[in-house]
Parts: C-alpha cells; sequence; structure tokens
C-alpha cells in the first residue's frame, strides 16, 4: 500500500515538473560551456586577455557613466580576462533601463551592450537570454519562485524515485538484497520498447542520483532561499549576510561616497582582512553600490573560494561613512556557508575542471532524458489501460446482449 502511493505521488510529480526539468536540464548543459561560448560566439563582447594594466574599477564605472546618461552604474563585474560587465540603474525620471554595457578592461573602450530583459534580439543577447531561461525561466521574479517550487517538489522526489527503484520486501529472504536490486541499475538487451525505456527511465536515475539531487537542493537554494536556509539551519550555522541591512540609513539628500574613495576603502579592508585571516587575494571580481540599503560590496576571487571561476570572499561598508558594515568567506569560517558554498559550485560546474564539467553537461541531458522517458511510461500504461477498459465494457455488452 506504501508503495502504490509513493508510486501514485513520483507519477504525478514528474508529469508536472516534466516541462520545466526538460527546458532546466538543456540550458544548464548548455551553460556549463558558457565561458567557451561567449568567447566563440560572441567574441566581441568576449575578446580574450590583452596587454596591458587594468583599469581601476572606479576609473570604469565612470566611464560607463559617460556612455549611458540616462542611466547611473550600480555594478561592475569582471566577468572574464578582457570583459568587465557593468548593469545600471534608471536615473530619477527614467522609467527602466533594461541593458547591460560590455567594456574593455585596459581601454575603457565599449564592447557592446546587451538586454536583461524580452526575446533575443542579436546573437550578444542569446546566451543571456539562455542563461535568463535557466534560472527564471525569463518571467522575472514569478519565474525564480515557480521554479524554486519546482526544485523543491524535484528534491523531495528524488528520495521517492529512489526508495522505488529498490526491491519490494527488502528483508524477504532468497536471493540477497543487493542481487535482487542489480537490475534496476541495468538496461536489459533485447528488451521491449516498453521495456528499454522503463530500464533507461530507472538506471539513469540511480546512476545520476548524487548529482540529481545535488541540483534539485542547490535550485532550492538560488531559487527559494528561505526554504533552503529554514532547512539547512537546523544542521548548520551561518554568518549573517553582508547583503542585508536591518536600518538602512536614509540618504536625506546625501550622495554615497564616490567610486575612488569608496575602492580604496574597499581594497584596505579586503587586505585588512587578508593579513588577518591570512588568506591570499587572486583578483577582484565585482565592485557594487546598493543604494536601498546604503552599502558598497567589494568581491574577490581568495584562496578561500573553493570554485575556479568568479569569488565569494567580499567586504561591505556603509556607503556614505566608509564603516565596514561586514564580510563574507565562501569557506572555513561557518559550516552552513561552506556547504552551501560547494553546492552552488557543484551545480555551476565551476569546481573538479573539465571532468566534472563534461558529468554536469551529461547529468543536463539525463535530466531531459527522465522527464522524457517518465512520460512515456506514463502514456503507454495509460493506453493500456484504456484498452483494458474498452475491452472490458465491450465484453460486458457482449455478455448484456446474450442475456437478451
Amino acid at each position: 500500500m506504501t508503495r502504490s502511493i509513493f508510486v501514485f505521488l513520483h507519477r504525478w510529480a514528474g508529469l508536472a515538473m516534466a516541462a520545466f526539468l526538460v527546458l532546466v536540464g538543456i540550458t544548464g548543459s548548455i551553460l556549463v560551456f558558457l565561458p567557451e561560448l561567449n568567447h566563440w560566439l560572441t567574441p566581441n563582447l568576449y575578446p580574450g586577455p590583452r596587454a596591458g594594466a587594468e583599469l581601476s574599477a572606479a576609473a570604469l564605472l565612470r566611464r560607463a557613466d559617460a556612455l549611458t546618461p540616462q542611466a547611473r552604474a550600480t555594478r561592475i563585474f569582471f566577468a572574464a580576462p578582457g570583459t568587465a560587465i557593468v548593469s545600471f540603474e534608471p536615473k530619477p525620471g527614467v522609467a527602466e533601463v533594461d541593458v547591460s554595457l560590455f567594456l574593455d578592461p585596459v581601454t575603457g573602450d565599449e564592447l557592446g551592450r546587451v538586454k536583461q530583459k524580452g526575446l533575443p534580439e542579436s546573437l550578444g543577447d542569446l546566451l543571456p537570454f539562455i542563461d535568463r531561461l535557466h534560472w527564471s525561466l525569463a518571467l522575472g521574479p514569478w519565474g525564480v519562485w515557480l521554479l524554486g517550487v519546482v526544485a523543491l517538489v524535484w528534491t523531495i522526489d528524488c528520495f521517492i524515485a529512489f526508495y522505488l527503484t529498490l526491491p519490494p520486501n527488502i528483508l524477504r529472504g532468497g536471493r540477497g538484497f543487493l542481487a535482487r536490486w542489480k537490475p534496476a541499475w541495468l538496461v536489459k538487451r533485447g528488451a521491449s520498447s516498453y521495456r528499454l525505456n522503463f530500464d533507461l527511465h530507472r538506471a539513469s536515475g540511480l546512476w545520476f542520483f548524487p548529482l540529481l539531487l545535488i541540483l534539485a537542493w542547490s535550485g532550492v537554494c538560488f531559487d527559494l532561499n528561505g526554504v533552503y536556509r529554514g532547512v539547512m539551519d537546523l544542521a548548520f550555522d551561518f554568518a549573517p549576510s553582508v547583503w542585508k541591512r536591518d536600518n538602512p540609513p536614509s540618504p536625506e539628500g546625501r550622495e554615497p561616497l564616490a567610486w575612488e574613495e569608496a575602492e580604496r576603502i574597499a581594497r584596505d579592508l579586503m587586505a585588512e582582512r587578508a593579513a588577518s585571516e591570512t588568506f591570499v587575494i587572486d583578483r577582484r571580481v565585482d565592485f557594487s553600490l546598493n543604494r536601498e540599503t546604503g552599502l558598497y560590496v567589494y568581491g574577490v576571487h581568495s584562496s578561500q573560494d573553493v570554485g575556479e571561476k568568479y569569488g565569494g570572499t567580499s567586504v561591505a561598508f556603509d556607503a556614505y561613512s566608509g564603516a565596514l558594515h561586514g564580510s563574507q568567506a565562501p569557506s572555513g569560517r561557518k559550516g552552513g556557508d561552506t556547504v552551501t558554498t560547494w553546492l552552488v559550485e557543484l551545480h555551476m560546474a565551476n569546481v573538479f575542471g573539465l571532468p566534472y564539467r563534461l558529468l554536469v553537461f551529461i547529468g543536463g541531458l539525463a535530466i531531459a532524458l527522465l522527464s522524457v522517458t517518465g512520460i512515456v511510461i506514463w502514456w503507454k500504461k495509460r493506453r493500456a489501460r484504456r484498452h483494458v477498459d474498452r475491452t472490458t465494457s465491450m465484453a460486458s455488452a457482449a455478455r448484456a446482449m446474450l442475456d437478451l
């Protein structure tokens, strides 16, 4: 009875999630090789490293403001060697700014602009659109919430699906448990199309189970973080977020510290932290101003980071006084932060080099395969039940005629 309930839950959860998982699986496989695809498809935006000293973040942000007079820069992200991406917010009186500006970090020259919303209109818009599809269905906050719910259901369903691969009556005598479980890991040769489809569904789910669980639960972390933290808080400690502030200061007509002064403070604070915690700074990653919270945040990649790209070592400070608000360590300080960092980097295929990236690439295709084979199983069983019902109805009708 318990098994039939889990079969029912697995079937309908899988059907409800199928379209979403096919989409995130395929787009996720594409995004595994995003740096290479960026350079291949849009070399004008991602030209690669070039000789010469890079300009300061402040100088590049000033350049961005000059090139986009209807907006004001809020963040610069050093996305790849030879490319800096600047994000904006509209100036007062301007409805919206739907663009990111790409700059050469050595010369400050504009490399191009990319839309942040809507359908792609150029080759440069294509990969950012695929990225938005993967993280939010390209629907903004509503899409993030919807995918978060899907990720939560998917996480639970991973355990249900694993249970359903176990042989019934685990403690039954006769052949050992492992011998009876072994067929679930295999695809039978020369089997019917239905059996082949069923074996592919079950075996791929088992072989990829650890990766699927990592991707599902990290998806909850990204898109339904309140639920993620609520569960993880039961087992781990977390440091306070550097991005939040309980009582943001009211600007009251004041202007934040100039980019130049803020960058100097940011570098000094990061250097002090590196000296006190004995880590090594490899490179800058991003620098941003949030006027709502009144905070500057400066991020670098350091020896505390576990990921190969980007970086999560950061400091935050008051945008008006320069006073330190807090710092964030991606690993080594709090258990919850370390576990979360590993989940995020594993999701983004940002650890263990090319072999793991290939595994995540194949895993994304396996997610799509699981969804498609699951639909086929449901459809064939449904058609078989309809056939049996129709045959039974015809037999009943025939018997009724004979009774007459």
